[in-house]
């Protein structure tokens, strides 16, 4: 009897190294939340063959064979690839980072469709942004706002006048307009970065490592 078949749109969250015939990877679905999914590697360079990369969005067409625990990736189209991300070190260790976070996390059915338009928004900003520590920032406290925290009415006055009005000018801003926004230099965003993190370990299940 035939497994279950899954036709979904996903992000790839992470890439483990391949083995002898199968690629793993974790991708998040809006419709499903996270996926193991395997991509059997060609014996023979194809040109039919896309091969999944981290932060690639794609439309899969997927099969089980163990009742969803683990699926197989039968059909993949590329939707978008951030190949900006790859080529600065900083866009690739805090889109990294995001990306764990979401797979580290389980997203309630109710949260994914908020999460797969911060993914999409945040993955394109870390490729072409110069500030990507101040992407993450953002998308950090929006991962935690739109999982039901009150970050804004707990963390935010925590925190001393200036770095307050600093961080609500920053939110204020879209993340594809965060470039001109920011004036700041990259140890404001350390120490902001520092103070959510603290505030999330000891006030919320949020994992973060």
């Amino acid at each position: 009897m035939p497994g279950p078949t899954l036709t979904t749109d996903a992000f790839v969250l992470l890439k483990r190294p391949p083995g002898d015939s199968f690629q793993s990877f974790t991708v998040f679905s809006p419709e499903h939340g996270t996926l193991l999914t395997f991509q059997r590697v060609p014996k023979k360079p194809s040109a039919a063959h896309l091969a999944l990369d981290l932060f690639d969005e794609v439309a899969l067409i997927l099969d089980s064979s163990n009742q969803g625990q683990t699926w197989f990736v039968k059909e993949t189209r590329l939707l978008a690839r951030h190949g900006g991300i790859g080529r600065n070190y900083d866009a690739l260790r805090f889109a990294s980072a995001l990306a764990a976070l979401v797979a580290r996390n389980p997203v309630p059915e109710e949260s994914r469709s908020s999460v797969a338009a911060l993914l999409r928004t945040a993955f394109a900003a870390f490729g072409r942004s110069a500030r990507p520590d101040i992407v993450y920032l953002k998308s950090l406290y929006v991962f935690a706002r739109d999982e039901g925290y009150p970050v804004k009415q707990e963390w935010l006055p925590t925190l001393p006048a200036g770095l307050r009005a600093e961080v609500i000018r920053l939110l204020g801003t879209p993340l594809a307009e965060i470039e001109p926004a920011v004036r700041g230099g990259s140890a404001d965003a350390a120490l902001l970065q520092r103070r959510l993190e603290d505030y999330l370990r000891g006030h919320t299940e949020i994992l973060l490592d």
